[in-house]
């Protein structure tokens, strides 16, 4: 092996040291960045709140399904009028 290619594979031994101590953190220092809390919220917290979610889309979807039942029992009655207009923006 010559020298400078001893030299070279040196160097590039020492930057992937770096790099790969880079990426290393104490845990300390990683609570620090974030304030101490954890990354996640409380799953406990997070099941409360997905379910009070649902409950809400259950909510919306009663309402809605009334109103179709109510449009489609008006198109079967029969009693529907349709109006056309031309609109004068041409």
């Amino acid at each position: 092996m010559t020298r400078k290619t001893g030299f070279a594979v040196l160097m590039a031994a020492v930057v992937l040291c770096c790099c790969v101590l880079n990426f290393y953190q104490t845990p300390a220092v990683a609570q620090r960045r974030t304030g101490g809390q954890p990354p996640f919220a409380n799953a406990v917290e997070q099941r409360i709140q997905m379910i009070n979610h649902l409950a809400e889309i259950k909510e919306l979807l009663k309402e809605q399904n009334a109103l179709l039942k109510e449009q489609l029992a008006l198109l079967r009655s029969g009693n529907l009028k349709v109006v056309v207009t031309e609109s004068q923006q041409r």
